[in-house]
């Protein structure tokens, strides 16, 4: 039995606890820890978990009976707090984004290895049974080669949502909705096609006038081979997600749609029914997973601490996510395309050079330090 720690108790700490309860054949919540006690007490009674409340993480983490911890704190803290975990000998499963800076993560990377201990990133939408078998689909071959494809991050947030004290600034959250949105979509795109050559983009805030971080983004990748596009946003109504492959062979979707086209003589299309059928065939012939979302990273996780696999998203996986919005910030910022890898000496390698680098788009005016209610949206049907 892997005895867990929850530090933070905002919305997503309820997510985890909930994940652990439902693999508690091999796993119990035993501690909960956040500045503000009286939220590390309500979740506890809210999940009627048998653990003990903790207002100082360092106390938490010193406790003999904790084996892994979930830190479910804002970006700014995540580094710091894995770094001490794993150095006390803690198991780590970090919420996204998995720092603040690339420079963080490598610190983080770093005290994994010394430690041997896990260190885990979440990212919950590669464990969905949409984008495994879109990636079981590329990796048969069965659309030829890719030459173009589009996601879509779209989201929805009023006002209010940037009131929360640590949200919306460059030194506390390190970035808008593509730090913390379009990471989803972003780890998935790495996923499907690994890491691009270069990256074009442009940013803005159009709407949220207490944040100064972006609210709207455009970026596009180039492969060499293939172009993708991407597009974030915290300004759509009815928050929708998706992404789009474009092959040789034929056409896919998430949410699932399949299209294949033949020319006519003259160039122009017609529907080719034998090879749409035979995608749709292969699409659904790959099995549903048995375990999805939060639940089925949280269950790998504790495998790979019981050393019964792999642990699928390590922070060498989770860092190259980090790498993408950095890219995307260094072309807004310079008005020009950015090659991969960032350099160790880039002014968006660390954090403090990052934060001086970004425009302010509103100034940050509004301050709350919790909200009424914990009610959070996670994308949990995407692919759906």
């Amino acid at each position: 039995m892997t005895k867990i720690g929850i530090i933070g108790a905002g919305a997503i700490a309820s997510v985890h606890i909930d994940s652990y309860n439902r693999l508690s054949e091999h796993a119990k919540v035993t501690a909960v820890c956040d500045t503000f006690r009286q939220k590390a007490d309500g979740l506890i009674a809210e999940k009627a978990l048998d653990a003990t409340v903790y207002d100082d993480y360092e106390k938490l983490l010193a406790d003999p009976v904790i084996d892994a911890v979930s830190i479910c704190l804002p970006p700014n803290m995540h580094c710091s707090v894995a770094v001490i975990a794993l150095k006390m000998g803690k198991h780590v499963l970090v919420e996204k984004p998995m720092a603040s800076s690339l420079e963080e993560c490598d610190r983080m990377i770093e005290a994994s290895r010394v430690s041997g201990k896990i260190l885990s990133v979440v990212s919950q939408n590669r464990f969905n049974t949409p984008f495994a078998r879109v990636k079981n689909m590329l990796d048969i071959g069965v659309l030829g080669s890719v030459v173009y494809a589009n996601f879509e991050s779209l989201w929805w947030r009023g006002q209010l949502y940037y009131d929360l004290w640590w949200s919306g600034t460059w030194e506390q959250e390190s970035g808008g909705c593509f730090m913390s949105h379009a990471v989803h979509y972003l780890d998935l795109m790495h996923m499907l096609f690994g890491m691009p050559k270069r990256v074009q983009s442009v940013m803005s805030n159009v709407v949220h006038d207490n944040s100064e971080c972006e609210d709207l983004g455009f970026a596009v990748f180039d492969y060499g081979d293939k172009l993708v596009q991407f597009t974030c946003s915290l300004v759509s109504h009815g928050e929708r997600h998706g992404i789009s492959i474009e092959g040789e062979k034929g056409s896919i979707s998430i949410p699932w749609a399949v299209s294949a086209s033949r020319a006519l003589p003259n160039g122009f299309p017609e529907e080719d029914t034998a090879q749409r059928e035979k995608l749709e065939q292969t699409y659904h012939s790959i099995p549903e997973l048995p375990l999805e979302g939060h639940d089925a990273q949280i269950s790998n996780f504790l495998k790979a601490i019981r050393n019964e696999e792999p642990v699928v998203v390590n922070g060498s996986e989770g860092r190259k996510t980090l790498e993408l919005v950095m890219g995307i910030y260094n072309s807004s910022v310079s008005g020009t395309s950015f090659a991969f890898p960032v350099a160790t000496d880039d002014a968006f390698y660390r954090k403090e050079t990052m934060v001086a680098a970004m425009p302010k788009f509103h100034e940050k005016k509004k301050s709350v330090d919790n909200f009424s209610t914990s009610k959070i949206t996670l994308g949990s049907n995407m692919g759906r």
